[in-house]
């Protein structure tokens, strides 16, 4: 089978088509024919070095197919079952791969392969955010940087079903009209706008009660400062790189505010926790309240490409790999 491997960490140059056998599943196991696959800045992490791991690796955390087979004991699929998953680890880039039955969802008859293999590790990850890490509530503000990106956007959305008030940060005008159309009540251009004089500006002077923030570096300061009293700071991603050492006496001049890393894993770490979250997420995409921009997909053996485009920040909405 075509797999994507990685024998060191560095650029997308690292990212290498090998052929591997086709492996078997065992007791408790299923094995899954990607039909698509997600494509995720935490893959950037991994090959990068940022997230560390056991080389060589197969890269990929969100994909979504067919099961070809079952392993001994296995009770919660059958072969032709239509399945996804999201937060089952990495090894996703590739034609086949075996997983534990209870890292696997089951896909619902109004959900498509493709838009589950583009929002499984997002729209859980957005599920966390909203219902979890910071309980997000009707008339409430709150920040969402990269509002026209894939985890961005699936936020925006759901936050607008849930009645808040949605402030979008993004990179251009483009991308702002995508903001807006997913529901951003007001967007701000963070290159060429002083985002937190903005989001005071907006909010008369009250700040949001949190900010979701995937960016990291280039986005903390102002993420801090866009915050009311006792607001949250929701950091969950890197994408302009890691947050650098602060003082935590930033956190109480600020306004007694509050700061958190959240990982999905660690919201999903059982099978109930694990179906719980997949049930929200395709509940909300079965209303209709949250839809699925897939902005790009590339064959499976041109994920260097799928690399390059993501780090530079050229993408919109998610984007698919297809084996």
């Amino acid at each position: 089978m075509l797999a994507i491997q990685i024998t060191e960490t560095g650029g997308p140059e690292v990212l290498k088509a090998v052929d591997l056998p086709v492996p078997s599943p065992g007791p408790g196991q299923v094995l899954i024919r990607h039909q698509a696959i997600g494509l995720n800045f935490i893959d950037t992490y991994m090959r990068s070095g940022l997230y560390p791991m056991p080389l060589p690796a197969v890269l990929g955390s969100e994909g979504a197919g067919v099961v070809e087979a079952v392993g001994e004991g296995v009770t919660r699929f059958r072969p032709g079952d239509r399945v996804a998953h999201g937060a089952a680890g990495r090894g996703a880039y590739s034609e086949f791969q075996v997983l534990p039955e209870g890292r696997i969802s089951r896909l619902p008859d109004g959900v498509e392969v493709k838009t589950a293999a583009a929002a499984m590790l997002k729209g859980m990850t957005a599920e966390m955010l909203l219902r979890h890490v910071y309980p997000l509530k009707a008339g409430e503000a709150c920040l969402i940087w990269a509002a026209a990106g894939g985890v961005g956007a699936i936020l925006t959305q759901w936050a607008k079903a849930i009645g808040a008030a949605v402030i979008g940060c993004v990179g251009s005008e483009g991308k702002a009209e995508l903001a807006r159309s997913h529901g951003c009540d007001h967007v701000i251009l963070y290159k060429s706008e002083d985002v937190a004089a903005r989001v005071r500006e907006i909010t008369g002077g009250a700040g949001v009660r949190v900010s979701y923030d995937g960016v990291g570096k280039a986005s903390f300061e102002a993420s801090i400062k866009s915050l009311g009293r006792r607001g949250m700071l929701v950091t969950y991603g890197n994408a302009s790189g890691p947050v650098p050492p602060f003082e935590p006496l930033v956190l109480s001049r600020a306004g007694s505010l509050f700061l958190t890393r959240p990982t999905l894993f660690d919201y999903v770490a059982t099978t109930e926790e694990l179906d719980a979250s997949a049930a929200a997420l395709f509940e909300v995409l079965g209303s209709g309240a949250v839809k699925i921009q897939i902005g790009r997909e590339y064959a499976l053996k041109d994920v260097r490409r799928a690399h390059e485009a993501l780090q530079a920040g050229e993408t919109i909405g998610s984007q698919l790999l297809i084996p």
